[in-house]
């Protein structure tokens, strides 16, 4: 069998990275310092509204909101094209990724325009509210309140690992608004703007980083918050939180094969275990296509995602402790730079041994833990009993 591409997927690619050879800012556009808010530099901005402008930022949309109609194999040959150019095309994953496609999933007209494609444009930046402290990897244990109080809801609670929550102009929030239902159900999303009085945000640093805070507490007080901000249907919260997560998981494990590569383009090639995190590598690939192929003709099993989570996330975590457990006490210092990193990336790949191997851990957490994706796949794909 012999992988590959049909000629209009491979003229996709070739469009796109023509657009990349002469539109990638330029190294002295990145060590611009002037920014326009704390957490985003101007010129990234301006990069981010490039590749709206140009349809580049969310290919499968349409061409109103930064897309081109694009196909799911063009879409991996998109993520294939910036992964090999070690380049991110956004800034706000959570806003652009997940709350952005979210809301031009199951919103309406006006919260298209008024939300998504500000978002889309990087003139604001969102955070995802789901995870509590009683209800991370169970959000359908979720306390926070939101009653209806005639024109607006009432929301009390709290939210926790709300990452870039800080930065965020809204936070698309998972909020019960029926106590009585079945904990599936009752549950809405709301938009709430983060400058709405009785909300507050309490940033804190992460085990790797005390400077470049992400995660927050987010405290809602009586914040009262328009019923116009309700997305999707009152009380049915969980399909919206579905498809939220769903656009977080389409292209996933494409991210994890990125990060697999760092380490293999970094690691010791006489290694011992330098050859499964190859084969690692080559089966998450090829994992995925076998996804991709099975959504386009049908026959995919949704469950098959979590596979794709588990082995991506864990395979990373298992070849740091590897490079890490090798280089010994040099692992607290070693700069890890033997590949050259892109400007554009995030510094995820410039730390010592020791701090890729604690930033692995979040993989094996966000958007549902390892213990949950085992669940799935025993219950959902294994046919085993609860």
């Amino acid at each position: 069998m012999r992988l590959g591409n049909d000629p209009e997927v491979e003229k996709f690619r070739a469009e796109f990275a023509e657009f990349l050879d002469e539109h990638t800012p330029t190294p002295q556009e990145a060590a611009e310092t002037a920014t326009s808010s704390a957490h985003m530099p101007a010129w990234t901005r301006r990069w981010q509204r490039r590749l709206f402008d140009h349809g580049w930022l969310l290919p499968m949309q349409p061409p109103q909101f930064g897309g081109r109609n694009a196909t799911l194999p063009q879409l991996l040959a998109y993520q294939e094209e910036l992964s090999e150019r070690r380049i991110y095309n956004h800034w706000n994953p959570q806003g652009v990724g997940i709350i952005a496609a979210s809301i031009l999933s199951f919103g309406n007209e006006e919260q298209k325009r008024e939300w998504a494609v500000p978002l889309l444009r990087a003139e604001k930046t969102a955070a995802l509210g789901m995870s509590e402290p009683g209800a991370g990897s169970d959000l359908a244990g979720l306390k926070t309140r939101a009653t209806l109080d005639g024109e607006h809801f009432v929301v009390n609670g709290q939210k926790v690992w709300t990452s870039g929550a800080h930065h965020a102009d809204l936070i698309l929030t998972f909020v019960r608004t029926d106590p009585d239902a079945p904990k599936h159900r009752g549950i809405s999303v709301l938009i709430i703007p983060t400058d709405t009085p009785g909300v507050t945000r309490r940033p804190f640093p992460s085990m790797t980083s005390e400077d470049d805070v992400d995660f927050n507490e987010v405290f809602f007080d009586n914040a009262r918050v328009p019923a116009g901000n309700l997305v999707g249907e009152l009380n049915k919260g969980w399909g919206v939180a579905n498809g939220s997560l769903g656009h977080e998981r389409t292209m996933l494990w494409t991210g994890y094969a990125e990060r697999l590569t760092d380490l293999a383009r970094d690691a010791p090639s006489d290694s011992e275990w330098h050859a499964t995190l190859q084969m690692d590598l080559q089966a998450l690939r090829l994992m995925g296509y076998q996804q991709l192929a099975g959504t386009l003709n049908g026959t995919a099993n949704p469950a098959a995602t979590s596979v794709l989570k588990l082995f991506g996330s864990e395979a990373i975590q298992v070849a740091a402790r590897h490079a890490m457990e090798e280089a010994g006490p040099a692992a607290l210092l070693h700069p890890a730079l033997s590949a050259p990193r892109s400007y554009l990336t995030q510094d995820t790949f410039s730390a010592s041994w020791f701090e890729r191997y604690a930033r692995s851990f979040p993989g094996t957490i966000a958007g549902g833990t390892s213990e949950i994706h085992r669940n799935v796949i025993a219950e959902r794909i294994l046919g085993l009993p609860r």
